[in-house]
């Protein structure tokens, strides 16, 4: 049975990171179309979209009574935005630049609220009463970053010149999305189902499935459309999609899991390791952007190494508990 659980979990995987690359490039297009500013799609639309394998994840675990699994997810998702899609990002484009106030101070949000849900856990327990907290933060970032769209005048890509000839292909691009949607509904609770038998099989806790497997698979997105947008030539966008993808994980998500199933933490020395691991990435990722305001080669380098220090102490952590 083992490894018809994880064939379920393979395939789950490749269709979560499949449907979900399909409603990015749609929503690119949909984008286009309507002329939105690139500052929209990127911080917004794109790290909702981005977001939604962790999502629709945190929704089928809360419903199967296991949010420690969630929980996981979101702990290896942040880390794994902020040091590998982060890392590989700015490999690829040479150096990321925060220009502008608005990025540098997103940048320096995202860092502080991401180890908030950790802060509210350390009673033992995550409460309706902490997803309230949690969802009310993140309507009070996206309500600071909308302030500032005014700022943003450029649109994503070139006006189509005949918008008739392509209203068909609007459809269709909408049309995609909504398949998308329910290909991510499909695979996410595969991926739920897979994961929660493979703890079992293995006896290891759900949290820890969604530090390392859970994570790997949810995150796809996030890597795929860091790497798009950098040979695009659209820097600005992975900074603003990891930023947002960053503050809806660690609030808009993990306050619905919460408020459809509150969860009790009980071995908290078993989180210890993931939350070190955002403490510590959090704190290099925004010194990084605060000097110099940018990412270096050298910087992305040591962003990765923490990921690889991340997963071997996880590894280590879990085989002693």
């Amino acid at each position: 049975m083992i490894w018809l659980y994880i064939l379920i979990f393979i395939i789950s995987c490749l269709i979560l990171a499949y449907s979900s690359t399909w409603i990015v490039r749609a929503l690119v297009r949909m984008a286009r179309f309507l002329e939105w500013r690139e500052f929209i799609v990127a911080s917004l639309l794109m790290a909702f979209a981005t977001s939604l394998p962790e999502f629709f994840v945190g929704i089928f675990s809360a419903f199967h009574k296991k949010p420690h699994l969630s929980f996981g997810d979101i702990m290896g998702s942040n880390i794994i935005v902020l040091t590998l899609v982060m890392g590989i990002g700015t490999l690829l484009a040479k150096r990321l630049k925060f220009k502008g106030k608005i990025l540098q101070k997103s940048s320096l949000y995202a860092c502080l609220i991401a180890p908030l849900p950790l802060l509210l856990i350390l009673d033992g327990k995550l409460s309706r009463i902490d997803g309230v907290i949690l969802l009310l933060t993140s309507a009070l970032y996206f309500r600071w970053l909308l302030y500032q769209k005014e700022r943003f005048t450029k649109i994503l890509l070139q006006k189509l010149k005949n918008k008739k000839t392509h209203f068909k292909l609007f459809l269709k691009d909408l049309a995609m999305f909504f398949g998308g949607v329910f290909l991510l509904l499909f695979s996410a609770e595969g991926v739920v189902f897979s994961a929660l038998n493979l703890a079992r099989e293995f006896k290891l806790p759900p949290v820890v499935m969604g530090l390392f497997l859970v994570a790997l698979g949810t995150s796809i997105p996030e890597i795929s459309f860091g790497i798009k947008s950098i040979t695009m030539g659209r820097k600005e966008m992975i900074l603003g999609d990891a930023m947002g993808s960053v503050v809806i994980n660690s609030t808009l998500i993990l306050g619905v899991v919460a408020l459809i199933c509150p969860f009790e933490i009980p071995n908290l020395p078993l989180y210890l390791v993931g939350i070190i691991f955002t403490g510590i990435t959090c704190l290099f990722f925004a010194i990084f952007a605060r000097t110099d305001r940018e990412i270096s080669t050298k910087e992305a380098i040591f962003l990765l190494l923490v990921y690889i220090a991340f997963v071997i102490c996880e590894v280590i952590n879990s085989l002693r508990s």
